[in-house]
C-alpha cells in the first residue's frame, strides 16, 4: 500500500478554498477513474485557514506511477495553479502494510498490532 501524505500552504484563505473548489471534481474523477486509487482527499485544514491537507492511498506502486501520467493529474496540478496563492507544498509518500483496524472489538487501541 502507498500512502501519500502532503501539506500545501497558500497565501490567503480564500486562495486555500479557491483550490479546494476546483480540485474537487478532479477528487471525484480520481477514485471513480484510476484503478487502485483507495483514498484521494484534498481539504482544508481545519485548524490553518490557509493550508490543504492532502491524503492519498494507493494499492501499488504501479497505480501512483499511472497516476502521475493520467490527464486527472495534469488537471489538478492547473487547478491548484488556479487558485493563485500556493507558497509551499510538503509532501511525502511511504510503502506500508496493513495491520488492521486502529480499534479492537472493544474499542481500545490496537497498538500491539504495530510492534508485532
Amino acid at each position: 500500500m502507498i500512502i501519500v501524505v502532503a501539506r500545501l500552504v497558500f497565501e490567503a484563505q480564500e486562495n486555500r478554498d479557491k483550490a479546494v473548489e476546483v480540485s474537487t471534481e478532479i477528487q471525484r474523477k480520481t477514485r471513480d477513474e484510476e484503478e487502485g486509487c483507495l483514498m484521494y482527499c484534498f481539504a482544508p485544514d481545519p485548524v490553518v485557514p490557509t493550508e490543504i491537507q492532502v491524503y492519498e492511498l494507493w494499492e501499488e506502486p504501479h497505480h501512483l506511477e499511472a497516476h502521475f501520467k493520467h490527464p486527472n493529474y495534469t488537471d489538478m496540478v492547473a487547478a491548484l495553479q488556479s487558485a493563485g496563492g500556493m507558497l509551499d507544498s510538503v509532501n511525502r509518500q511511504w510503502v506500508a502494510d496493513d495491520r488492521g483496524t486502529v480499534y479492537g472489538d472493544d474499542g481500545s487501541p490496537r497498538i500491539q498490532a504495530l510492534l508485532d
